[in-house]
């Protein structure tokens, strides 16, 4: 065969091959025998391995294969993938419903959809072709799994369009691959999976995609990263346009045009979720709208648009043989209770929180007692109740301590708080929590530093704070137990490569009280560099959109602090970064834009910028773009078939353009 015969051939096979999979993984139809398709795909690699060059990125023999990886590349999200709320019985539905009527009006629909129990991932196509998959990671930062997501065959190589666009979906394993993965582990006297979530997880951090290609994963897509250019209006719109690319949905699917409704589609699944082929944990409820959605906005975690109904807890007993007490880095004196290893939905459970006091108090639990245990959420271990009746005289009542169990400072209950706490910023607890906080994903995500690392160091008085990071020396390190060469080269590495980190990342780090991820990345878009927030005042705190009261006193009682004061110069003398790195806006006084401070909101449709693009320009000439209208918005700018955004505009007097003003200004 010579080349051009075996080019149109190629082509033919991979669009027949790419065909029948479809038809077979993802519609569940198959119009061919798999000996048939076997064949076809033996004659497909023949044909390849013969003219290398006729091997594309989408061809089905791409699927399987691909070299080892060393390491996983951190992947960053252009949309976050934030978690959702949960709800745990009908009022909790209820009350999702009066928050969500209350923000857009009583005309509001939902779409509910099955919680599948796996692994949430992000799949980018350019011009129709599969190009990178990660993992959620903490929702900003995942890892490129590209080539263990190109093993599950419902995930197409190439689209039926050539879309350019970012898909979200969730990877799982069918029950039937989990028994038989299970089954030939139990053969070579391995550990099985405790449940198809881990197992799923697990094959996808593979760094052999041949691995991941063996366990017979699925996946369902359940959303599109931005819509924006796609025309789509609502969330059930999208699922549709989804199939219609060839991407695998859940037909167990519904539109709901109110909460009664949503609330019975949630029950009809409580008794039936055993007889599905793969495990599902509960229902999400989304409301159908995209408009609707971006009036709502999120927090800094989840989406305000969204919630997942929880199915109620496996529950079990056990035996409590102890209460342990832990001291948080903010100086919150946990009790921990120790059970007997006991199996809670897939996993095995040996310790359980008890939250504080008064609720060891109020379900009368004594070391000794046989209690009930569940997964809160299936996630979370909790003691739901004691079987006071099995009590056989020998339990012993549980006391907190008048001292810290770390530095044997007084206790002290804050007014307005149930929890104890040690007031001691010198507490050596606290100190090593705050490193472990400073260290971890979200803050400035240093690789290989983990708890048990933390605690050694600290333990071996190599480092007192987080400036002592960036004071460790090769030889200090190979000095440890479990320390060789190579994990101290890279530990080192990790540490160097933490100084380049953006200043939001340093802010978390610190663990400034109650500023989190989302706090600390306004913060530091706003002012830009740590001197600058470090001389802000509480008026200029409260006048950024999401930093309240109790914040801004927080932030600046902070800074105040003769300590921080000495760390912060410690660490920017280390070479730590104290700028922001992203896009921000400009300073008022840095510009002579209309938008710069103003707070404005877009809503309906632009004909001649995307939102995105409206949204950047708007941003680069220092204006924020927020996604509801309230009191502190400046403006709101009016598409066509603008909605309730604009009615509540009109309401509160705020300023209205529609899109041929904006680029009036855009363009001066």
């Amino acid at each position: 065969m010579d080349f051009q015969a075996a080019e149109k051939k190629a082509a033919e096979l991979q669009n027949l091959l790419n065909q029948y999979g479809y038809e077979y993984y993802v519609l569940d139809k198959p119009s061919v025998p798999d000996a048939e398709y076997d064949r076809l795909m033996r004659e497909l690699t023949e044909i390849e391995e013969q003219f290398p060059e006729l091997k594309t990125q989408d061809s089905p023999t791409q699927r399987v294969g691909g070299e080892i990886l060393d390491m996983f590349k951190k992947v960053e999200h252009n949309i976050p993938m934030l978690s959702l709320g949960n709800a745990f019985g009908e009022q909790d539905l209820r009350d999702f419903d009066r928050r969500v009527r209350q923000a857009v009006g009583e005309k509001v629909s939902y779409v509910c959809e099955l919680k599948i129990d796996g692994l949430a991932v992000s799949l980018r196509y350019e011009k129709g072709m599969f190009v990178r998959g990660a993992t959620r990671g903490d929702g900003t930062i995942g890892e490129d799994i590209t080539s263990n997501l190109k093993t599950i065959r419902s995930i197409p190589l190439r689209l039926s369009e050539p879309a350019t666009l970012e898909v979200r979906g969730e990877a799982f394993m069918p029950k039937k691959s989990f028994m038989a993965l299970n089954e030939a582990k139990q053969k070579r006297d391995e550990e099985p999976f405790a449940n198809p979530r881990n197992a799923a997880a697990g094959s996808l951090r593979q760094l052999d995609p041949k691995i991941a290609a063996s366990r017979n994963l699925d996946i369902f897509l359940y959303g599109i990263g931005d819509p924006g250019e796609t025309g789509i209006e609502s969330h059930s719109e999208g699922l549709d346009y989804l199939e219609k690319l060839g991407f695998k949905t859940n037909k167990e699917r519904r539109r709901a045009a109110n909460i009664d409704e949503v609330i019975k589609f949630v029950e009809s699944w409580v008794e039936r979720r055993p007889d599905l082929p793969y495990d599902i944990d509960g229902i999400v409820i989304k409301v159908d709208s995209l408009e609707q959605q971006e009036e709502l906005g999120t927090t800094a975690k989840s989406p305000r648009w969204a919630i997942a109904f929880k199915f109620p807890a496996e529950e079990v007993v056990t035996i409590l043989k102890a209460i342990e007490l832990n001291v948080g880095r903010t100086g919150v004196v946990t009790p921990t209770a120790v059970l007997e290893p006991v199996q809670v939905a897939g996993t095995t459970v040996q310790r359980a929180s008890l939250h504080n006091e008064d609720l060891i108090r109020e379900k009368d639990i004594k070391i000794g007692d046989q209690v009930v245990v569940k997964k809160a959420g299936d996630i979370i271990p909790e003691v739901v109740n004691v079987l006071a009746e099995q009590r056989t005289g020998n339990e012993q009542d549980f006391h907190m301590p008048t001292h810290c169990p770390e530095c044997e400072s007084d206790l002290v209950r804050l007014e307005g708080e149930v929890a104890l706490r040690c007031i001691n910023p010198k507490c050596p607890a606290q100190i090593r929590e705050g490193l472990i906080h400073f260290v971890s994903r979200n803050a400035m995500n240093i690789d290989g530093l983990g708890e048990k690392v933390v605690s050694q160091l600290f333990a071996e008085k190599l480092i007192t704070d987080v400036a002592d990071l960036y004071k460790l020396t090769k030889e200090q390190l190979l000095g440890l137990e479990r320390m060789g060469e190579k994990s101290v080269t890279n530990l080192l590495a990790a540490i160097e490569a933490s100084k380049v980190n953006s200043l939001e990342k340093l802010l978390f780090g610190l663990g400034i009280r109650l500023v989190g991820a989302k706090a600390a990345k306004t913060l530091a878009k706003e002012f830009g560099t740590m001197d600058r927030l470090r001389k802000a005042s509480v008026e200029e705190l409260v006048s950024i959109n999401e930093i309240g009261d109790k914040m801004a006193d927080s932030i600046v009682t902070y800074f105040d602090s003769e300590e921080v004061e000495e760390l912060i110069s410690e660490l920017s003398a280390a070479g730590v970064n104290m700028e922001y790195n992203g896009p921000r806006p400009v300073a008022i006084s840095n510009s002579d834009s209309f938008f710069a401070g103003k707070t404005v909101v877009l809503t309906g449709k632009l004909h001649q910028l995307s939102r995105n693009e409206a949204k950047e320009k708007i941003e680069e000439l220092g204006g924020n773009v927020a996604g509801s209208v309230s009191k502190k918005t400046h403006l709101v700018i009016a598409g066509e078939d603008a909605g309730s955004k604009l009615e509540k505009a009109e309401s509160l007097g705020v300023e209205i353009w529609n899109e041929q003003r904006m680029l009036e200004e855009l363009n001066q």
